[in-house]
């Protein structure tokens, strides 16, 4: 598959070759960088459409992952990153467009010498026009069955009616998803409609892979006029298809049997073959992480520590019926144990 950026506009970096560990002289470094100034600042206006721009970190990063994860949109072709210090240098291929608004903006590739990953602010937002315009969408994004932070939501001109493929890079702007799922886009012309994908490059390899990346649309248009240029406070929830969801309950065990341990099973509806096995805790409780379907749910006292039930022999509670969805949490599936059939 072609990959969904190029170097010009790239996502997260894979985690940099560079490990964790003690400065010459001293602890480790465990101590996450920061962006602490821009070139332009972030919300700059009137930027000149030759501006060369430029990063500066709170501490030295590593050169190669943190300059691969610098990214401009729209898409403009980068020449030149380059390193002096603790600052990065970004020369472009081309001159900015008059009247557009941009984002520059860093992918979690971005890292320190010790492979700490950027903390904070990761955009930079600036205009070639004389003014910002007001637009802005600020929402989260909850994640279900993956990390929300470092999701990217991309914005398109619903006027443009132009959607994602696996070569375009064609968003208007774009905003990134913090550890608690808050993104902002901003800087977007009003009065606009536009509308938001959701971007999550799971495996990290910056190309939109189907069965393992996460590419969604937002059913909804947003509207952006001059008496109301914001949409805030707003959530967006995107399930990892693939994701298993959890069934947790408690084992109700009244026969005493100290042999052996109690454990659950969940065995599919469609195929006995396939079985999640585990185990209950202290307080009788237990998690299983299944896969989406239908599913039957039992507990036994696995007399021999096999971890497979002996139907005659060990005792076990009546089947409980499951079904479950991607990401998904089934509570209180509570299982009574019963005397196996030959009394014991």
């Amino acid at each position: 598959m072609a990959p969904l950026l190029g170097p010009a506009l790239v996502l997260p970096a894979l985690v940099s070759c560079a490990k964790k560990g003690p400065p010459t002289g001293g602890p480790p470094d465990l101590e996450p960088p920061r962006m602490v100034s821009s070139m332009p600042d972030s919300g700059a206006s009137a930027v000149p459409r030759d501006a060369v721009l430029a990063l500066t970190f709170s501490e030295g990063m590593d050169p190669r992952s943190t300059a691969e994860a610098v990214s401009i949109a729209p898409r403009v072709d980068i020449r030149e990153r380059h390193w002096k210090g603790r600052t990065v240098t970004i020369a472009l291929a081309e001159t900015l467009r008059r009247d557009q608004t941009y984002t520059l903006f860093l992918g979690s590739g971005a890292r320190d010498r010790h492979g700490n990953a950027l903390e904070g602010r990761a955009t930079v937002v600036f205009s070639t026009a004389d003014t910002m315009p007001p637009g802005a969408l600020d929402g989260q994004v909850v994640a279900r069955g993956f990390p929300a932070v470092g999701t990217y939501v991309w914005c398109y001109d619903a006027a443009t009616g132009r959607e994602p493929d696996s070569t375009a890079r064609d968003f208007d702007a774009v905003g990134l998803a913090d550890p608690d799922g808050h993104f902002r886009v901003v800087g977007l012309p009003v009065p606009g409609r536009y509308r938001l994908w959701v971007f999550a490059d799971l495996n990290g390899n910056r190309s939109l892979e189907p069965e393992s990346d996460i590419l969604t649309p937002v059913d909804t248009v947003f509207t952006l006029a001059a008496e109301a240029p914001a949409a805030r406070g707003f959530a967006v929830t995107v399930v990892n298809p693939r994701s298993p969801g959890k069934v947790r309950g408690t084992v109700l065990d009244s026969l005493r049997i100290e042999r052996g341990a109690l454990a659950v099973m969940a065995v599919a509806a469609d195929d006995s073959l396939r079985q999640v096995v585990g185990t209950v805790d202290a307080e009788f409780r237990y998690e299983l992480s299944v896969p989406k379907g239908a599913w039957f749910v039992r507990a036994w006292r696995d007399l021999d520590r096999s971890r497979t039930w002996q139907r005659e022999t060990e005792p076990a509670s009546a089947p409980r019926q499951v079904e479950v969805q991607p990401a998904a949490e089934i509570l209180d599936i509570d299982l009574v144990l019963e005397p196996a059939p030959g009394g014991r």
